[in-house]
């Protein structure tokens, strides 16, 4: 009987899923990112582990688009125009020249210390420059999952800023990636109009293939409810609608990625334009579609560090050690600042401090070891040290920045307070002319309205609940009110 079955694979993978949710949870209390515990735990049960064997880099690669394609999707979903346009031109100048400046200093720096004899690497100028831009793009998702655990709000627009960046600048980072390997590979074939030729089909192609998707999708969607007649109009099986319309836009994820990339376009900034235009157009059921997303957002990140933890082998990244942590070093302290500093130098109305925590949040995560595979898989000279430094150096930033970066908000007095939940989780139709508001009730407002039926509320509007101290209270005209309460109001659109 085989060792490697379809059953023994299961058995791997469900144990390592669940090891992983529990140590995870265990990790909260020490302000750790969630997904580098499920990094370590794929080492733990590799090769200097348990002892799985997991080598295939092709598959890896493969795994790794599906994931991403997946990540972005969901990013770009979660962006509300409303809250990046105030800071639409920094998310866009980081995610762009910010991530030029960061693999060409970045770049610059290990070709230099390629040339000093006590070190153990020996990379050119565009070797080295491509093993810089794979670690370009930054992670923010990490951040985020820490703020969002202890329910931090940031000030200065920090968070759409933040998640515009992390969302935007991985097809920055992979269309860099992608030219450098093709430089290395073609030496002599690639003319500078060839480059200047590609740029434009990825972003072009990137942009219109996202968006005309996008618009298809909304038409999917709309097509789908009128395809089931008046049973759709009034409602219908709202759970089964729900689950059939996230099939049906996940499906559109990877019609739009495989699309754009035929077409020379680039699949990851589509993917990204598609979230966008889906997360900000009218949907039916929106909360169930938004939580699937979230879900299977969740699933590809942790299959997705469980198998590059299977993937590397310490022994191997112990040869790079040094000059890896010398790498990371650089980019924590003065490749990303560096480059932060000069993309933010326009915008003089961001404080300093802002500017500082930008420059310190920029984790590196899953995008660069995925994006370190495709030199393995082309063939690279020295892709195998490419992909062991881009590990070390992503585990370095995930344990220095991630565990610090609550500790860094509140030392530059950039915490709001708590965010809370504004919907209380309740939905509302789209067809329906409401909209939902909370108000959260101060020591003013208790001392001129002690009760409900005191408060002025504009006309049309109700209060549907009222959370005090994590209880959810039923409210009535005499039910008295405490400070901190926070009211769910529904109202009417015309009122």
């Amino acid at each position: 009987m085989g060792i490697i079955t379809s059953e023994n694979i299961l058995l791997i993978g469900s144990l390592l899923l669940i090891v992983g949710v529990v140590i995870g949870k265990m990790s909260y209390r020490f302000g750790l990112p969630l997904l580098l515990v499920f990094l370590l735990v794929g080492i733990a049960f590799g090769v200097d582990g348990v002892g799985i064997q997991f080598e295939d880099m092709h598959t890896a690669q493969f795994i790794g688009m599906i994931a991403l394609c997946i990540i972005l999707f969901s990013g770009g979903m979660g962006t509300k125009i409303s809250a990046v346009r105030p800071v639409l031109m920094h998310g866009l100048v980081l995610s762009t020249v910010g991530v030029l400046l960061t693999a060409a200093v970045t770049g610059l720096f290990i070709w230099w210390l390629s040339g000093m004899s006590w070190t153990n690497i020996h990379f050119s100028l565009i070797a080295s420059l491509l093993l810089a831009a794979t670690m370009s793009s930054t992670d923010s998702a990490s951040v985020f999952g820490i703020l969002g655990s202890h329910k931090v709000r940031l000030s200065n627009n920090l968070r759409p800023m933040l998640e515009l960046e992390s969302g935007s600048n991985d097809p920055m980072a992979y269309m860099l990636t992608i030219l450098l390997i093709e430089a290395m590979t073609n030496i002599g074939d690639i003319t500078t109009g060839e480059i200047v030729l590609q740029l434009i089909l990825q972003f072009g192609v990137g942009i219109a293939g996202g968006y005309i998707t996008g618009r298809l999708a909304v038409w999917l969607v709309n097509a789908y409810l009128r395809l089931g007649g008046r049973k759709a109009d009034s409602g219908g099986d709202s759970q089964q609608t729900s689950a059939m319309l996230s099939i049906l836009i996940l499906g559109m994820v990877f019609l739009t990625f495989a699309l754009t990339t035929d077409l020379a376009g680039n699949g990851y900034l589509a993917v990204y334009i598609l979230g966008i235009v889906l997360g900000n157009a009218k949907l039916p059921c929106r909360r169930g579609i938004l939580k699937f997303m979230d879900g299977m957002t969740w699933l590809a990140q942790i299959v997705v560090f469980l198998m590059l933890g299977l993937l590397v082998n310490p022994h191997e990244m112990l040869d790079v050690a040094a000059v890896s942590l010398l790498i990371g070093i650089f980019m924590i302290i003065l490749g990303r600042p560096l480059s932060v500093m000069l993309c933010l130098l326009p915008f003089r109305r961001l404080p300093l401090r802002a500017k500082s925590f930008v420059s310190w949040v920029g984790l590196r995560g899953a995008v660069p070891i995925i994006f370190a595979t495709y030199p393995v898989v082309a063939g690279v000279d020295g892709a195998s040290q490419i992909f062991n430094i881009v590990f070390f150096v992503t585990l370095v930033s995930l344990l220095v920045q991630g565990t610090t970066v609550l500790t860094a908000a509140r030392k530059l007095g950039l915490t709001e307070g708590a965010q809370d939940d504004d919907d209380f989780g309740v939905e509302l139709s789209d067809n329906l002319p409401t909209s939902l508001q909370t108000i959260t009730l101060g020591d003013e407002d208790i001392e001129h309205s002690p009760t409900l039926k005191d408060m002025k509320l504009p006309e049309g509007t109700l209060v549907m609940m009222i959370r005090r101290r994590g209880r959810y209270i039923v409210p009535n005209g005499t039910r008295r009110l405490q400070s901190g309460d926070t009211l769910l109001i529904i109202r009417e659109e015309d009122a």
